[in-house]
């Protein structure tokens, strides 16, 4: 199992780091992350395309006319559906949702930003997301690239991951630490 994840992690590594060059030659950064933000967003929605690009029985070209017909749909630029072919025919469109990661925190590297993810339990108003930015730019002392995600399972509050420092503040652990403390009450 972990020589899988180091498999996949190095497998998005390289292919993340390929499209960023790529994009960035071709000054496409910002329009490349907004796409595969998108993508991230219609991954974790969508559990018909995490089946379709995690299925292993569908033939490369059916991966691809699927994968092609997303991005075009989704108006993903050119070398976003590039990318997407390309990864559909070497059969790598599994380890999609790492790629996105890698990439998006190569971009934040690059602009001298910390890389922050935030889970809430429902999506957060602009107001709420400024908020959150401002004070974890306030607590990290410079510039943060937040990654804001939504997970119902957490029924409310937030986790807050930035490098390997985790505040999980959801109602979810709460209830879990408060079940734990009267199992020993008892």
């Amino acid at each position: 199992m972990a020589s899988e994840a180091t498999s996949i992690a190095g497998l998005a590594e390289r292919y993340a780091a390929a499209l960023f060059d790529l994009a960035d030659e071709r000054k496409a950064l910002d329009a490349t992350a907004s796409d595969l933000t998108g993508l991230r967003r219609m991954i974790d929605e969508s559990a018909d395309f995490r089946r379709m690009i995690r299925n292993p029985v569908l033939q490369r070209n059916e991966q691809a006319r699927a994968i092609g017909a997303v991005g075009e749909r989704a108006g993903l630029n050119s070398l976003t559906r590039n990318f997407l072919g390309l990864l559909a025919r070497n059969r790598r469109l599994f380890a999609l949702p790492e790629m996105i990661q890698r990439f998006l925190q190569i971009l934040a590297e690059r602009r001298g930003e910390v890389t922050a993810q935030v889970i809430a339990a429902q999506e957060l108003s602009a107001t709420q997301r400024q908020a959150v930015n401002e004070r974890l730019r306030q607590a990290v002392g410079r510039k943060v690239a937040v990654d804001f995600q939504v997970d119902p399972s957490l029924l409310g509050g937030l986790v807050v991951k930035v490098g390997s420092r985790m505040v999980d503040a959801s109602l979810k652990s709460k209830l879990a630490r408060l079940a734990l403390a009267m199992k020993g009450a008892g």
